[in-house]
């Protein structure tokens, strides 16, 4: 029997991580996080999910550790105050595992990219159905403009190349 899970935006959240330099968590209800995934015996056909950040919003629980390298500054977010995320194709490589393709957006540089894709979770909580992906990316900051002169040291520490995107995105019927 084929089912369709939606998004659940108020469950959804992205972390953006570079090493030595800042983290920010960005979830709850100022952020759009859309989608389904289509499900054909408790097994996962396709996927569609499209997210936007609002990087400018103080209210997006935005944490930042440390104190030379300001997320504003990097990601420019008076100019450009969202990133966002349109997955263009689902393909599964295993049961637990697939591989979800994109285009994400930073700094208004349109890129495609391919994001790994766990399922982590299924849970029945007071008779509703739930089940979530952890989407995981490396991706390359200079490929989105994010190559600040500020950032290629942190008190004589090197800055990563790369910028890890981690999202759990919770479906439910």
């Amino acid at each position: 029997m084929k089912t369709k899970w939606n998004v659940n935006s108020n469950q959804s959240d992205v972390l953006i991580r570079m090493r030595h330099s800042i983290i920010a968590y960005l979830g709850g209800p100022i952020n759009s996080f859309q989608g389904h995934a289509d499900f054909n015996d408790n097994e996962i056909e396709d996927a569609t999910i499209a997210f936007s950040l609002d990087v400018k919003n103080r209210e997006s629980k935005l944490e930042q550790f440390s104190n030379y390298l300001k997320l504003n500054d990097f990601f420019d977010v008076n100019k450009y105050p969202t990133i966002s995320f349109k997955s263009t194709s689902f393909q599964k490589a295993n049961k637990n595992i697939h591989f979800l393709k994109g285009d994400l957006t930073i700094k208004d540089i349109t890129k495609r990219v391919e994001l790994d894709v766990e399922l982590i979770e299924t849970d029945s909580l007071d008779g509703n159905k739930t089940v979530a992906f952890e989407l995981t990316a490396d991706i390359n900051r200079q490929d989105f403009g994010l190559a600040s002169n500020s950032f290629l040291s942190n008190n004589g520490l090197a800055t990563g190349q790369d910028i890890k995107l981690v999202a759990n995105v919770e479906f439910s019927i």
